[in-house]
């Protein structure tokens, strides 16, 4: 095992149940945000998957591996979901953004007009008043 794989499984030790993060984003903690890939090639490699939790690292998109290394992508779908993660079409879903379209939805039918809103942050405090 190279030092690098290890300051990658390090990494992805501090990934908490029920979080995932992106190859990105554990090479940006490494410094170097070109190291996707190697970060992939490591995961596929990793030699403990119980310790290291590899099924928690999902693409840029937020989409499942393909070819996760233990199990297949069901597996990493069971065992992201057993956590608590939502997945659909093999992709995470973001519950904050399912909640705020929902919300948007919510206020449009009882406004019963339709509305923009001039920026994000004006949605934002419309929806933390109505909270």
């Amino acid at each position: 095992m190279t030092e690098l794989s290890k300051k990658i499984y390090d990494i992805v030790k501090t990934i908490p149940p029920g979080k995932v993060m992106t190859y990105g984003q554990i090479a940006e903690k490494l410094g170097n945000p070109k190291l996707a890939r190697v970060v992939g090639n490591a995961l596929h490699n990793n030699p403990t998957p119980i310790i290291v939790p590899c099924h928690r690292v999902v693409n840029s998109k937020g989409e499942l591996a393909r070819h996760f290394g233990f199990g297949g992508i069901e597996k990493q779908k069971e065992l992201l979901e057993a956590e608590g993660v939502m997945i659909k079409n093999y992709k995470v879903v973001n519950v904050f953004n399912q909640f705020l379209l929902l919300v948007e939805v919510l206020l449009k039918k009882v406004i019963r007009k339709k509305f923009q809103w001039c920026c994000q942050e004006h949605f934002y405090l419309m929806v933390f008043l109505i909270m």
